[in-house]
């Protein structure tokens, strides 16, 4: 379905994104993810792509996999930085062919090498362009494009007056939706979506969520979103329960399911949950906001019986009004919830 239908159709959008395994336990391990979320009928699911082409194939694999076999809609990834022209023509019909709908239009990680090449694209509304004046797609609006927002700010860019210029470009250049950087302090997201208003961007802002479930993943994520900002009372909280891992995943799930609850109560257009290839977090944050999106079991093996499994989805929280003030309750606290 084209990205214009689906946020349409059902708003607030909940959205989850993947990536390709590269091993035969990753891809048990996913097929598990996808059985356990799949019953939450995800408004669409995103697969992401290497940085220069290096998951291409197993990006494009199991994008079409999903296709055909579940019934999620999947959204490729797809990076320019170091491709040609026929190299993404080539992709964009692949994927027209198969009957996938939108794309994730993004720049990719600047080549480590200083003499690799950067090929034909090299910014993103540069790949925004060129999927805008592709031809080859069944739909008349061709094909519905996704590309990235930065509500605390894009590494590379300080001038923040400059970064909303490249951010109304990509929009004015084809773009149907973007979708923000993860972040931890919702202020940050609410005042982008402000800024954008004032910038003339009309098109829906997706809140990118990425619960913290271990110390390590969060050092893990500092290093790739960088500039990403850590509020001190979701520190202090984690700082607390290291040593005790459950505890501090709940602490994690706990804070991400605040800022979503936040979110909601701001009239958010979508969440899109950065999974990791997991879905006890995802799953747990959905039965905290007592959403009742979970299909019937029989229903979901019925339109998709290689993926179909349990998920079960129960009432709880209330929604608060700021989340960068709230404190994430500690293991007392979350063992009686």
């Amino acid at each position: 379905m084209h990205i214009r239908d689906i946020l349409k159709e059902g708003s607030p959008s909940f959205s989850f994104e993947f990536f390709p395994p590269r091993t035969e336990e990753g891809k048990v391990h996913l097929l598990t993810t996808l059985r356990e979320l799949e019953s939450l009928r995800p408004s669409f699911v995103s697969i992401t792509y290497g940085a220069g082409g290096t998951t291409r194939d197993l990006t494009h694999d199991l994008v079409t996999r999903l296709k055909r076999e579940t019934a999620l809609d999947p959204i490729p990834h797809l990076t320019c930085v170091g491709h040609g022209e026929e190299e993404i023509e080539n992709l964009l019909n692949r994927y027209a062919q198969a009957g996938i709908s939108n794309i994730l239009a993004l720049r990719g990680d600047q080549p480590r090498e200083p003499s690799s090449p950067m090929g034909d694209f090299p910014h993103a509304v540069d790949l925004v362009r060129k999927i805008r004046h592709f031809r080859g797609h069944h739909d008349p609006r061709w094909f519905g494009i996704g590309v990235a927002g930065f509500p605390e700010g894009h590494p590379e860019t300080p001038n923040r007056l400059r970064e909303m210029d490249h951010l109304k470009a990509k929009v004015e250049a084809g773009a149907d939706y973007i979708c923000t950087q993860l972040f931890f302090c919702n202020e940050d997201f609410l005042d982008f979506r402000e800024r954008c208003e004032l910038a003339g961007i009309r098109v829906p802002i997706l809140a990118g969520i990425m619960p913290v479930t271990s110390l390590t993943g969060l050092h893990r994520m500092a290093d790739l979103a960088g500039g990403t900002r850590f509020p001190a009372r979701l520190l202090k909280s984690l700082l607390r329960a290291q040593g005790d891992p459950a505890t501090l995943e709940r602490i994690g799930i706990h804070y991400a399911s605040e800022q979503c609850a936040d979110l909601l109560h701001h009239d958010v257009a979508g969440i899109h949950f950065y999974t990791l290839n997991k879905s006890q977090a995802t799953r747990e944050i959905f039965r905290n906001l007592g959403l009742s999106r979970q299909a019937p079991l029989e229903e979901v093996q019925k339109e998709s019986p290689t993926f179909a499994g349990k998920a079960g989805l129960e009432n709880s929280v209330k929604t608060q009004d700021r989340v960068c003030s709230l404190t994430p309750p500690t293991g007392a606290a979350l063992s009686a919830r």
